[in-house]
């Protein structure tokens, strides 16, 4: 297992550095000359080169590459054209805000996934599988964008029971912290604050997980009803197991491999693809900030935030991986297995 874990480490050097060389290319490429964006239109074109050359523009390309990879080795991601603080500052600042988003989103999607592709498994054909299902169609086919615009008119526009937009209320924001404001309140003890912490955290997390949940929903229903159909269920049956423990203890474990796989998937694809849901609640996420540096050709920001998801992302799927093992004894990681 350990050496397992080593080789799957060792895999992130050339998948990062596949990622850097792509954002790198795209972005030096198809963006726009940062320099008039930053001094302006009006802006000299001897200034415009004095300022390339100050932030290393003019210097050759795989040169230009091979100074962010030395830096983003040592931790250090570059300073932003715009704020001129260092990128990893800038990040830092807002991603508490779209990890906090983004596990709640995959948590809502998670336990409702799984609770009704459960249930119309157990009911396959009934009127709860039909409902279940019609219900994991919804949400694989409404945009993210239009299901929050629908839920801030019902929720806060119209029935007035939850704030349209925003992360907490000025008056209550917490200072300093881990930047995850339920833990923050919390660990100060000021019930207040976690409650309109909370409140402003449920529309968005709802439309963010809405998809996640069908895709989970429509997994663990194909799962369990192959796992319903085996032997040893059968057997379990036979010999007199309540229904209950049937599938809570013999067949959800065994199902649960595919289905957390998915989760994984999901919850990296919910970091890194949260833009829509944080424009729409003005939300002071991370993907919100890509856009608009994307927007500004602000280089150093747009590679380090890329490089950061990326990271992630490929260490959600190793972590899905170990727990495999904790799932189904069944599964060895041997030497030659990669």
């Amino acid at each position: 297992m350990v050496k397992y874990i080593v080789k799957r480490i060792l895999m992130l050097i050339p998948v990062l550095l596949g990622v850097s060389i792509i954002v790198f290319l795209i972005m030096r490429v198809f963006s726009p000359d940062p320099a008039p964006i930053v001094l302006g239109q009006h802006a000299t074109v001897a200034a415009a080169n004095q300022w390339r050359e100050a932030n290393g523009l003019n210097l050759p390309l795989y040169i230009q590459f091979f100074n962010f990879v030395k830096g983003a080795l040592t931790g250090d991601l570059g300073t932003s054209y715009y704020t001129k603080t260092p990128v990893m500052s800038e990040i830092m600042a807002r991603f508490p805000a779209t990890i906090e988003l983004a596990v709640a989103a995959i948590l809502f999607a998670s336990v409702f996934g799984i609770l009704i592709g459960v249930i119309s498994a157990v009911k396959k054909n009934s009127i709860f599988d039909n409902a279940g299902m019609f219900l994991a169609l919804i949400g694989v086919s409404m945009p993210i964008f239009w299901l929050g615009i629908l839920l801030i008119i019902l929720f806060a526009g119209t029935w007035h029971l939850l704030p349209s937009g925003g992360r907490i209320d000025p008056l209550l924001q917490p200072m300093g912290g881990t930047g995850f404001y339920l833990l923050d309140t919390l660990a100060s003890g000021d019930m207040e604050a976690f409650g309109d912490a909370l409140r402003h955290l449920i529309l968005p997390a709802l439309a963010l997980g809405m998809s996640s949940m069908a895709i989970i929903t429509r997994m663990t229903r194909s799962s369990m009803l192959d796992t319903l159909n085996q032997d040893y269920i059968r057997t379990a049956r036979a010999k007199g197991i309540s229904e209950h423990k049937v599938v809570s203890h013999h067949a959800l474990r065994n199902a649960m491999i595919p289905v957390t796989t998915v989760i994984g998937l999901q919850l990296g694809s919910l970091l890194g693809g949260a833009v829509l849901t944080e424009t729409v609640f003005s939300w002071p996420g991370i993907g919100n900030y890509t856009v608009q540096c994307i927007l500004k050709s602000d280089f150093p920001v747009v590679q380090g935030v890329v490089l950061l998801i990326a990271c992630v992302f490929v260490l959600i799927n190793l972590l899905v991986d170990i727990v495999y093992a904790f799932l189904d004894p069944r599964i060895k990681f041997s030497r030659k297995e990669g």
